[in-house]
C-alpha cells in the first residue's frame, strides 16, 4: 500500500486508528477457548467488528511466536483474512527486528513478502545496514522505532550525543538511508511534549503512536503537537479495544471502544 492510499482511506474513514491485535490466551473470552483456532476466532471477531472504525491493524508478533507453530499460523491466517476480505486496511508486522545484511533481508522476505503485511516495525541501533534492507520493497514500509512509551526509553534514547538527543540523531541519520522515502517512525503517545522537536526533524513522515488508551497517552496533545499536513498519524489502541469486554458480545463492545477513539478523530480532523 502506498502512503497516497493510506492518506486516502485516512480522510474516507475519518480515522487514523490502529488496531493492535495482541491476543492473549489468558485475556480473551473463554467461550473461544473451544474454537478450533481461538486466536484467529479471536482475531477475526474483532476484525469484522472494527474495520470501519479503523485504517489499520498491528499484530505484535510475539503474542503468536509465544504459542509456537500454532501462533505463528494463527498469524497467517489473520493476515490472509485481512488481505482478503479488507485489503484496504494498512497492515503491520509489529517484529520490532533489526539485523544486519542478509538476515535483515530474510526478515524482511518474512514479513513483507511471504505473509504479505504493508509494513514491519525495525529497531535501528545496528544502523544502516540492518534497515536498509527492509527500505528495499516498493510499496513497503519500514516503521523505526525512534522515541518509546516505556520506562526505560530514558535509558539510552533521550541521553545526549554531541549535544544532541540520541533520538535525534536517529531521525536524522534515517533520512539520508537508501529509500528513506518509505520510513515510518514509532513515537510513544506518552511523550507528546517531544512532537514538536520530531516534527522539526520529520515533518511529513507517518509516525506510528502507540500508548493512547492503556498506557495513559493523550489523544489531544498528540495530535496538537504531531498531526501533519497529511495528517501524518497512525494512533496505536491495543488493550484498551480489543479487551472492552470478556462477555459474548466482546466484539461489540471493542467495536463501541473504537468508535470513541474514531469520534474524537473526526472530530479533530474536522476543525
Amino acid at each position: 500500500m502506498t502512503t497516497q492510499e493510506l492518506i486516502a482511506q485516512i480522510k474516507q474513514k475519518k480515522s487514523f486508528l490502529c488496531i493492535g491485535l495482541d491476543v492473549d490466551l489468558n485475556k480473551i473470552p473463554q467461550h473461544l477457548l473451544k474454537e478450533e483456532d481461538p486466536i484467529f476466532a479471536f482475531n477475526k471477531a474483532i476484525i469484522d467488528a472494527t474495520h470501519h472504525l479503523c485504517v489499520a491493524y498491528k499484530p505484535n508478533t510475539a503474542f503468536y511466536e509465544a504459542y509456537g507453530i500454532k501462533g505463528w499460523q494463527s498469524l497467517e491466517k489473520t493476515i490472509q483474512y485481512l488481505n482478503t476480505n479488507y485489503p484496504e486496511i494498512y497492515t503491520i508486522a509489529d517484529a520490532k527486528r533489526g539485523d544486519i545484511g542478509n538476515t535483515s533481508t530474510m526478515y524482511a522476505k518474512a514479513f513483507l513478502e511471504d505473509l504479505a503485511f504493508d509494513s514491519v516495525t525495525v529497531a535501528p541501533y545496528m544502523g544502516k545496514d540492518s534497515v536498509e534492507p527492509f527500505l528495499a520493497f516498493k510499496n513497503k514500509h519500514t516503521i523505526m522505532l525512534a522515541l518509546t512509551s516505556n520506562e526505560g526509553a530514558f535509558d539510552f534514547q533521550t541521553k545526549e550525543v554531541n549535544g544532541r538527543e540520541l533520538y535525534k540523531e536517529v531521525l536524522e541519520t534515517s533520512k539520508g538511508w537508501k529509500n528513506s522515502e518509505n520510513l515510518m517512525y514509532v513515537v510513544g503517545a506518552t511523550k507528546a511534549e517531544y512532537f514538536t522537536e520530531i516534527r522539526k526533524i520529520v515533518p511529513n513522515s507517518f509516525l506510528l503512536v502507540p500508548g493512547v488508551g492503556a498506557q495513559g497517552g493523550n489523544l489531544q496533545d498528540v495530535c496538537k503537537y504531531g498531526l501533519s499536513e497529511n495528517i501524518g498519524l497512525l494512533i496505536n489502541s491495543s488493550r484498551g479495544i480489543i479487551y472492552a469486554s470478556k462477555d459474548e458480545n466482546f466484539a461489540q463492545n471493542a467495536a463501541l471502544k473504537a468508535e470513541e477513539l474514531q469520534q474524537e478523530m473526526a472530530t479533530i480532523l474536522a476543525q
